[in-house]
This record gives C-alpha cells, structure tokens and sequence, in this order.
C-alpha cells in the first residue's frame, strides 16, 4: 500500500513582542478624549432680520422649536422658563405670561416658576400683575417663605406701608418661625413704630415660648429706654416657665440686667433664687456668672456663699455619679455642717446612710459606718438631741449583721454616750447585748477599762471570766487578768493566773507570757520562783534567748560573795551543752559572743580562754541550689562554723588523707 505522506504541523509565527516607538500613555488617550468632548463647534452664522416677514419666519421658527422640546418633555421647568425668557425678549409679555400660566398648570407647586413669573412682571413694571402674583403665591403656597419676604420687599419698596404691614399680618396668622416675626418688627422699627413692635412682640413670645425670645423682648425694652417694662417682661418670663421649666439663660440674663441698673441686691437675690430652685446640673453657668457677680460687687460674705455654693455644687455631682463614694459625703457633710442649719445638714445625713454599700464584706462598710459615727456625735454634740442621738445607734446597730461581722467602735461609743448620760445600767445592758450576739476582743477589753475606771473590780474579774472563756489562748487577756490582781494586792490570786495561763495547752504568744510570769515574781522579790519558772521553762524549750535571759537573771541577782557571777558562768556552760545536743549552730555562736562578753566583763584570765578555746571557725562553703521541683538551679556560697569541741573527738582528717596518698603512690612504684 502507498503511504501517503504526512502534513508537517504548522508552527505559529512568533509576534514581535517588542515595545512600539513610539508609546501612548492611558493619560494621553483619556486627555485626548476629553478634548474632543469639548470640541467648539463653529458657531452658526448670524443672520440679520431687515424686514417684518424674516422677524416672523424667525420667530415662528423658534416658537416651533419650544414648543417641539415641551412636548417632549413637559415636566422639565427649564424649558419652559427659557421660553418664556425669549419672549420677554421679543418683547411678547402677554405671550411670556401665557407660557408662564401654562408652566403652572403643569406644576403649581414650583416655587421657581413662581418667582421668575413675578420677577418678570417687576422687571417690567407690571405692579398690579405683581401684586395678584404674588397674592395667588402665598394662598397657594403660604409656608414659603420667600414669597412673603419678597412680597413685603416690593410693597415696601413701593412706599406702600400699610400693604406691607397687610401683608405682614396674612404672614403672621400662619404663625411662620422666628425669623419672619423678626423681620416684621425691624419694618415697624424702621417706621419707628415702637408701639407695634412692642404688639407683636407680645404676640410672638406667645406663639414662640422659647426663653431667648423673652430675652430678645426685654433687651428691646431696655434698648429703647423702657426699664420698668424690660424688669415686668423678665418677670413675667420667670411666671410663664415657674419652677417646673427654669432655665439658666433667662435668670443669667435678668440678673446682668440688673446689675447694669446698679440694682445689685436685686440680681443677688436673682441668682441666689435661681441656684436654690433649679437643678444643680443645669446651673453650671448659672454659678459661674454668680461668682463673677460676687467677686466684682459683693463682700467677703458673699463671696464665701458662693464658693461654698460651688463647692455644693461640686459634690453634689461626685454624689451623683457615685453616691457610695464617701469620702465625697464626708467632705460635703463637713461643709453643710459649717453653715450651721440643723434641719439640712439631718437631712444631708438622712441621705448620706441611705447608700449602704451593696455587699456584706466588711472592707466596704469600714469607711460607711463612720457617716453614722459623725452622724451620732453631730446629733449629741451640735443639735444637743440627746433622744435622736440614742435613735441613731439603735439604727446602726439594727443594720449591721452582726452574724457576719460587727464594729466594735459602734457599742462601746453607744455605751459611752449612755455613761455621760449618766445611765450606766443602759451602757452595761448595751455591751452585755453586744458580748452576747458577736463577742470581740475589743469589746471585752472595752468592757472591762469602763468598769475599772467605775471601780467595778468584783465585775471586772467576772468579765476577764468570760474573756478567756471565748479565748484562752489569748495570752494578753491572761496578763492583764493577773496585772489586775497584782494592782489589787492579791499575789496569790495572779500567780494562781499566771498558773493557769501556762497551763493551757494552746498559746498565741507564750514567750510573752512567761516573761511576764517571771518579771512578776522577780518584781514581788521572788527570785527562787523566778528560777524555777526558768527551770521550767527549759524544760519546754531550749531557745538561745531563754538561757541569755537565764544568765541576765542570776546575774543581776545580788547574792553575797559573788555567787551571781558562779551562777551566771553555770547557766552559760549548761547552755552550751544543750544548744550543742540541739545542733544549732548559729544559736551556738550567739551565746559564745553574749558568753565571751560576760567573761570579758567578770570573768578571770582563764575563764577567758576557755571561752576562747570554744570559739568556732568561719569557713566558706558551696552548696547546690535546688529549686521546688527538686531541679538543680546552679552553686552558691554559705557560711558555715567548726566549732573546736565538735572536732577534738574526730581523727586528724589531713593525716588520714596523707596515709592514703603514701598508699597510693607505694602501689604505683610497685607495678612499675
């Protein structure tokens, strides 16, 4: 078979890719399009109209074309007013009016439609056309105001007061804003018609009661001479609103009234009027002008009012934002108490305790009680109200959770102001109550000081009874049981105390009370029961404090034939033994040192150096840290001590490493 030969495939031709000579930006092709759109066609060549008939062919021929883009779109005003413009220029008003009429037919409600109509009708000096214009413009569109000013404008301009006023009053009865009310009186001012003016002032403050137009009302008074009328209308204004609608700027502007006619008592009173009436936070400005006022015009009187005022002021606001911030309280109660009336600085009380704090923690209420506490002592001491006061700590008390927590401070003020009432059955039924419901430390003690200086003794061993009932292992309370009995001559009473006190198997401060048992016995010349409490004192401990004071003690015995200083040397020997058992090092070093400076002191050359001989060694050591986890966290350095008595029983170390080194090297020589 033949085989018919195969096409080769074509390969595409390559392009040339490489960048044109001569390059076009996008910014060249949009600017050159941009400049085509504006493009000036040639403009059409200007005929000149020599007889009637091309008048007409040129007018009927842009008529044609007016009336061809109208009926395209009837909607579009612009059409219609460049219509009409052309025939005003052909001199045409009756046409122009026709197209205008036409154009309002479409749509009534165009305002410009309205005014280029009017305006062509001026501009021509059709006044009476103008006039019914305007006329059908505001019955048919009253609430624009541009045709009521112009309207006024050309009846004015026209000399025509009276229509001008006419109009004025149409305008008016549609209650229009502020603005037009304004404009009316400055055209009766211009004719100086004060009296109108003043007319439809009272007309507009009615129909707008906002307090700057009072204002504008009486500064027009003020300005055309009229004081008493300008003082009535600021009168007047503060009625209209009555406390329920003050406002600053109304009281600030009646008393800058005043103050211009030098009535500064009045624009005193003004303010201070104002400042009690109205709320605080709307009378920032209020105070600010009142404290201008005072500073130029008042005494040193006022113008303390007035920063006490402020200062009200101001805290009133911090209440306001917080009102658990007492502190802020505290500082406002302490102002309202300076002005002396009893009845506001109670009710700033009242007000003050109202704001419990949310929460029974007793964090939060440390620094509320205080508001009952001054509020207590302001009652007892300022209004002398004995009664109220008494009123006031049963509410205190009657608040707390006593189950919770209590304040201690509360009963025994409240015990002490029925002491100075003289009715000391009332204070004692008060701390019983107290003890009774929520026993405290510092009630007891409390308790029991009122009951000593009342040389209530037989009471007060009752309570110390009760005392160490709710905790014995108080060991102040013990100490002041047997500090009591020791006032009261009966030794044998506080030892029997001191007896029990170290008797009890738990102690807050154990150290303190066996020093206080042996000062007892050393200061009632007992010095061998003194000895014997050390003894037994030793034998529950063997702190290194403990046989210092020992050694102090016997040595400040006074015992013939210095027997102290035997004595003394003996508690420091036994000493040493025991801390030396114990393995204390440091303790050990303490009572050398206290040791060495007794024999310095009262000891003989040989005593001295056996004190010496004891002395220990400071050496440096390292030591591994290990952290919590049991992690190594590197090496540092201590201090350590060799105490001479610890090695004289131990074989000379550096001998015995010496022996094994000869050892070493004899076995080395003999493999060689």
């Amino acid at each position: 078979m033949e085989t018919k030969p195969q096409k080769m495939p074509k390969v595409a031709k390559v392009k040339n890719k490489a960048p044109a000579e001569i390059q076009i930006t996008a910014e060249q092709l949009l600017r050159e399009a941009k400049e085509r759109d504006l493009e000036i066609l040639p403009p059409p060549p200007k005929q000149k109209i020599s007889d009637p008939a091309e008048l007409a062919d040129y007018q009927l021929r842009r008529r044609k074309q007016f009336e061809d883009n109208i009926r395209k779109n009837r909607t579009v005003i612009s059409n219609w007013i460049k219509y009409a413009h052309w025939e005003e220029s052909q001199k045409e008003i009756q046409r122009a009016r026709s197209i205008y009429e036409r154009a309002l037919d479409i749509d009534h409600r165009n305002v410009t439609i309205w005014l280029k109509y009017t305006e062509m009708e001026m501009r021509n000096r059709q006044v009476n056309h103008a006039r019914n214009l305007w006329d059908r413009a505001v019955t048919i569109l009253p609430r624009i105001n541009q045709f009521w000013y112009k309207y006024t404008y050309m009846e004015e301009m026209l000399e025509n007061v009276a229509g001008a006023r006419a109009v004025f009053e149409r305008w008016m009865e549609w209650q229009p804003d502020e603005q037009a009310w304004q404009t009316y009186i400055n055209f009766e001012l211009r004719y100086k018609e004060i009296d109108r003016a003043r007319e439809i002032y009272e007309r507009f403050v009615i129909t707008h009661p906002e307090v700057k137009h009072w204002i504008k009302y009486a500064r027009f008074e003020e300005n055309h001479g009229f004081i008493n009328s300008a003082r009535q209308i600021f009168e007047r204004a503060v009625h209209f609103y009555g406390d329920d609608h003050l406002d600053e700027k109304l009281y600030i502007a009646f008393a800058r009234f005043e103050e211009n006619q030098k009535e500064h008592d009045r624009a005193r009173i003004i303010y201070k009027y104002a400042l009690d009436h109205m709320p605080k936070e709307q009378a920032k400005e209020l105070y600010k002008a009142y404290t201008i006022h005072e500073k130029k015009y008042g005494d040193r009187s006022g113008i303390e009012d007035v920063i006490v005022s402020k200062r009200k002021f101001q805290y009133e606001q911090e209440i306001l934002e917080n009102p658990t911030n007492y502190d802020a309280w505290f500082d406002y109660l302490r102002l309202v108490e300076g002005e002396g009336d009893v009845e506001i600085t109670r009710e700033t009380y009242e007000r003050a305790i109202a704001n419990v704090p949310p929460t029974k923690n007793k964090q939060y209420w440390r620094r509320y009680i205080y508001l009952w506490i001054n509020y207590a002592l302001f009652e007892e001491l300022d209004a002398i109200d004995y009664e109220r006061t008494r009123q006031v700590y049963k509410a205190c008390l009657d608040l707390l959770p006593h189950k919770v927590f209590t304040f201690s401070k509360i009963w025994l003020l409240f015990a002490q102001f029925e002491i100075r009432q003289k009715d000391i059955k009332a204070a004692r039924k008060i701390l019983g109550t107290a003890i009774g419901k929520c026993p405290r430390d510092k009630l007891f003690r409390g308790y029991i000081d009122i009951e000593i200086q009342l040389r209530e003794f037989d009471r007060c061993r009752i309570l110390y009874g009760k005392f160490l009932e709710f905790g014995a292992e108080n060991c102040v309370t013990w100490m002041k049981f047997a500090e009591l009995e020791t006032l009261l001559g009966d030794v044998d009473r506080a030892r029997a105390i001191y007896e029990l006190a170290i008797g009890q198997a738990r102690l807050d401060m154990p150290e303190l009370l066996w020093k206080a048992y042996i000062d007892f016995e050393i200061s009632q010349e007992e010095p061998d029961n003194a000895r014997q409490l050390y003894e037994r004192l030793l034998e529950r401990t063997s702190h290194v404090k403990v046989w210092l004071s020992y050694a102090k003690f016997e040595l400040n015995n006074q015992i013939e034939d210095n027997l102290n200083i035997a004595l003394a040397r003996r508690v420091y020997e036994r000493a040493n033994d025991s801390l030396k058992n114990y393995g204390e090092k440091e303790s050990r070093v303490l009572l050398l040192e206290n040791w060495r400076d007794f024999e310095n002191s009262h000891g003989t050359d040989s005593t001295k150096e056996k004190v010496e001989s004891k002395m220990p060694k400071r050496i440096k050591k390292r030591q591994k840290v290990v952290d919590e986890e049991g992690a190594e966290q590197g090496w540092e350095e201590i201090f350590d001590y060799i105490f001479p008595e610890d090695e004289a029983g131990k074989p000379n170390l550096k001998f015995l490493a010496a022996a094994k080194n000869w050892k070493k090297q004899k076995e080395t020589e003999a493999d060689e």
